[in-house]
């Protein structure tokens, strides 16, 4: 019988290694070998191939993998790559199994962020086309007009990225604070957004992702529960493999509803 192929990265996915956009950079950065060579990117492998990552072996797949919601002290880099960044996210957490961050939160930004071994849900909650909702609480430097809670929310071109945020819901808490929530996770994009209306952003706190709430004190994680996991897979169970599946707003509304 013909042994099935996967390819590279989703094979380093499915290890709960990490997610197939960092195994693609592993890739491409030669650290990664199959027998011992040096593969090109997109190249599949077989079972019984010896995948490796920096000369170690790479193992079977988890059974049980591991979800956790953290709360990032402001300072500490979302990144695994401990070699380089001594403020890095896994030795802050230095947690006994292998995990790797969901997506990122700027180094001076704080709040919530997920970290797994399960590299699947990863590539379905970073697509920006399914429309996962994260939520933010920001404050800036001067006071907030109604004109700038309309123009952030309405969406900005960001002439640097060349692209137009989407529109948003955003709500004002004080003078100088407001509420926003996203389905896109562009770099830096609530600071570029307030750059382009002249404010600057002096804190920002993600309190939300998708169902799951912050509820942890500051440098401290917790597991997800049974039912923010069962909660958090259904809004996911359309997140196929392309690029064009969107899951329903209305669907992820009526859970957030539902939460609060």
């Amino acid at each position: 019988m013909e042994e099935k192929l996967t390819r590279l990265n989703k094979y380093l996915s499915e290890a709960g290694y990490c997610s197939r956009r960092e195994a693609d950079r592993l890739i491409d950065a030669g650290r990664v070998t199959i027998n011992g060579t040096v593969p090109e990117m997109g190249t599949k492998v077989k079972e019984s191939d010896i995948v490796e990552v920096d000369s170690k072996p790479i193992t079977e797949r988890k059974a049980d993998f591991v979800y956790l919601a953290f709360n990032k002290p402001v300072g500490i880099v979302c990144t695994t790559d401990t070699r380089v960044e001594k403020d890095n996210i896994i030795d802050f957490i230095n947690y006994p199994k292998r995990i790797f961050p969901i997506g990122r939160l700027d180094k001076p930004s704080e709040g919530l962020i997920f970290l797994t071994d399960d590299g699947d849900i990863v590539n379905k909650i970073l697509r920006a086309s399914n429309n996962h909702e994260k939520e933010y609480v920001v404050t800036v430097d001067k006071p907030i007009s109604q004109t700038f809670i309309k123009r952030m929310a309405g969406g900005i071109y960001l002439s640097d990225l060349d692209k137009t945020t989407k529109p948003c819901t955003v709500e004002k808490i004080d003078s100088l604070t407001f509420k926003i929530i996203l389905t896109q996770g562009l770099n830096r994009q609530i600071r570029r957004m307030c750059e382009y209306l002249t404010y600057e952003v002096t804190s920002l706190k993600r309190t939300r992702i998708m169902n799951i709430p912050l509820d942890v004190p500051v440098g401290k994680y917790r597991a997800f529960t049974a039912e923010e996991l069962k909660t958090l897979n259904a809004l996911l169970k359309d997140s196929d493999k392309t690029f064009n599946t969107k899951p329903s707003n209305k669907n992820i509304q009526s859970v957030n509803r539902r939460k609060r």
